[in-house]
């Protein structure tokens, strides 16, 4: 039997995203605008199956050769006649609808390989009876075996990714170590180049090691014919600079743009953008996301960020460690038309270039539409809580998020200062002045030249920034003021108080799934940071969180976590606000070094100490609920106007979505992945 969790349940929740009346909405220009960029999110999110495996490429290719020729459906028939049972086709349909929505064969979230779960020989029998096959029998074959071993492997190595012998990376090739990841970082900040759309390449020449760094860019022209304004012209024009010459200056520049293009209908940004999956932590992954503004819940966002300036004062650092001016953002809610990329956020923050966030801006989004479907729990699958709680949890989960989702993106991301000298030597800091709240003494340390923080604090560092910003988010949703930004009074506003700090010690529960014992390493940025806070609460005592191992009625082990309400305000509110400072002094002095030993300290996983957290994690790993996936709509233009796309929220409606994406072009598409595999397939073992 293969382990469960390296493999998709057929009862996997899949969910369509609804934009129907946002999209209707919309002028015709707004349409076309949207319709154009979405078609570009969509062709450049094609680069995430080269970032993600070696064998993700081959594997979408021969997954729309099959449903090209025979959608669901049909293809349902010929493997009924291959032999397989309708619990195996549903298996291979949620396997290759798992495919699309993560964009390769590894979980977006979480880092996992998943393979089918029906045995091979199976899934071989139907490939060979598909019309694909029979139209192109030399070529199906050709793909299957460039693909088929990989397909299936579960060899150590191949379980997760990562660098070296810790998983698959295809940011570097196969023979790199995390020592080639930090040497070629340090030549690149030494030429001012930016890591966030390269690759790694390592060869041998004369006997010595030689380093290729690879450029994302394509010789392609863009246009801009349907932008409602000159920024939004501007910041296209420069993405397709970006785009053509591998500059990421130039894609800074369209952000530049990007940030002062306010309020606009139809929001969306493009580009390699979140640095997650890099195993370094400075390489973007591509996403580009199409999105139209829900002007009610945007007007509470609007009221939060006019409440900014009120608010940052109560985060617990000394003002000399905050911007020195907040630059008020744009924040809105969006409904998602399109978010191509391996998956699909709750909230976000962007840019991620630390110099345009620091002094020029930045812009915030809650994807409402996403928020709406994502977080809806059953009661029967709600693990870890008692029986009260877990109805209280369903109740107000949804609210609760939205509070997080906003203080986490807009005064999380959005808050703290880095110290830095320039190139000039000049500080942005006054040196005989400012002193390290938890030592007393002057800064000693900084941020130097082009050093940034990705590339300072290197692999914690996605981690840590999300573990600093959900800090943020439960320190400040103490706040009555902002829990009536978001309409909650009296009783409601605490029991949004008492879910969203529930919520946060059961998902750090729940966050060791995405822990490899094996390497002692994490998977996912998000869900380490939510161990982490679980962790100082527990840590915090006096029976504000406990955290208790049980047997389940089924017989198997399950586990029980409590939070005393009555305490969060003091015992709770005093363990975040220590910590939250620590993590802001640590990002910025630059103290790698102590921001490290913090940081691991708390990430640990062993089975010492009060807690068992080895042997928790085998009772998470029985009861887990898989991840949901999400199919979005297409559009296309019909004489002048733009029609909209929808499919049923199922295995089958997320494949036709795919299959019909790229369908006026289809062969060519196929034929450049498969080339751009081959090419590369040398470098990875």
């Amino acid at each position: 039997m293969v382990d469960s969790q390296y493999y998709l349940p057929n009862d996997i929740g899949i969910s369509a995203l609804d934009c129907t009346e946002a999209f209707r909405l919309l002028s015709p220009r707004e349409q076309l605008y949207a319709h154009y960029l979405s078609r570009s999110a969509w062709y450049g999110g094609l680069a995430v199956l080269l970032q993600t495996s070696p064998e993700s490429a081959s594997i979408f290719v021969l997954l729309q050769r099959l449903f090209r020729k025979q959608p669901p459906a049909q293809l349902g028939n010929v493997a009924t006649a291959a032999g397989l049972s309708p619990e195996e086709y549903q298996a291979f349909l949620v396997y290759a609808a798992g495919l699309y929505a993560n964009m390769g064969n590894y979980k977006s979230f979480g880092d996992t390989k998943f393979i089918p779960n029906l045995p091979k020989e199976n899934l071989k029998a139907l490939v060979w009876q598909s019309q694909a096959f029979q139209d192109s029998p030399s070529e199906m074959e050709a793909l299957w075996d460039s693909c088929s071993t990989l397909l299936y492997s579960l060899e150590d190595k191949q379980k997760q990714l990562g660098l070296g012998d810790k998983g698959i990376t295809t940011y570097f090739s196969g023979n790199c170590c995390l020592e080639d990841a930090e040497l070629a970082q340090k030549f690149l900040d030494s030429k001012n180049l930016s890591a966030y759309n390269t690759r790694l390449f390592k060869k041998k020449s004369e006997g010595k090691s030689c380093y290729e760094v690879r450029l994302a860019s394509a010789v392609q022209e863009g246009e801009s014919d349907h932008a409602a304004n000159e920024n939004q012209k501007r910041m296209l024009e420069e993405y397709s600079r970006s785009f053509t010459f591998g500059s990421v200056e130039a894609h800074k520049e369209g952000s530049r743009f990007w940030i002062k293009d306010k309020g606009p209908i139809v929001e969306s940004y493009i580009g390699f953008i979140e640095s997650y999956r890099d195993p370094f932590g400075s390489r973007g992954e591509f996403e580009g996301f199409v999105a139209v503004v829900n002007k009610a819940m945007s007007e509470c966002f609007a009221k939060l960020v006019s409440s900014a300036e009120v608010l940052l004062p109560e985060l617990p650092w000394p003002k000399d460690f905050e911007k020195d001016r907040f630059l008020l953002p744009d924040f809105t809610s969006l409904d998602v038309l399109t978010f191509a990329g391996s998956g699909i956020p709750a909230g976000i923050n962007i840019p991620n270039y630390d110099d345009i966030r620091q002094s020029e801006g930045f812009k915030n989004v809650s994807l409402g539409n996403v928020l709406a479907v994502a977080y809806a729990t059953q009661k029967d699958k709600l693990t870890f809580l008692d029986e009260e709680d877990k109805d209280v949890y369903i109740k107000w989960k949804g609210p609760s998020f939205e509070v997080q989702v906003g203080l986490h993106e807009l005064l999380g991301h959005g808050s703290g200062k880095l110290f830095v000298q320039d190139e000039k030597g000049t500080f942005n800091f006054e040196q005989d002045n400012v002193r390290n709240p938890e030592t007393g003494e002057k800064i000693t340390t900084w941020y130097k030249g082009n050093e940034t923080w990705d590339s300072k604090f290197s692999t914690i560092s996605c981690s840590y920034e999300e573990c600093r910003a959900e800090c943020v988010g439960l320190y400040l949703c103490l706040n009555k003021h902002v829990l009536s930004i978001f309409g909650h009074e009296g009783e409601d506003a605490e029991e949004v108080v008492y879910v969203n700090w529930l919520n946060m010690v059961r998902a750090g529960l729940l966050g060791l799934e995405f822990y490899t014992s094996e390497s002692k390493s994490w998977r996912q940025a998000h869900m380490q940071a939510r161990f982490v806070i679980l962790r100082v609460l527990l840590e915090a005592g006096e029976g504000l969180v406990t955290l208790k191992e049980s047997t389940g009625k089924d017989g198997r082990p399950d586990a029980l976590i409590t939070l005393d309400r009555s305490k969060i305000h003091t015992v709770g509110k005093g363990a975040i606000e220590r910590f939250l400072c620590k993590l802001q002094v640590l990002k910025s002095t630059a103290d790698v070094e102590g921001g490290r030993a913090l940081y691991e300290g708390y990430s640990a996983v062993s089975d010492g100490g009060s807690h068992n957290f080895l042997c928790l994690r085998e009772t998470v790993l029985q009861r887990k609920e898989a991840r949901k996936m999400f199919v979005q709509a297409n559009t296309r233009v019909k004489g002048d106007s733009v029609e909209l796309v929808e499919y049923e929220g199922s295995a089958a409606g997320l494949i036709c979505s795919f299959t019909e994406r790229f369908a006026d072009d289809s062969e060519e598409v196929e034929a450049h992945l498969l080339e751009l595999n081959k090419r590369d397939a040398p470098c990875w073992f």
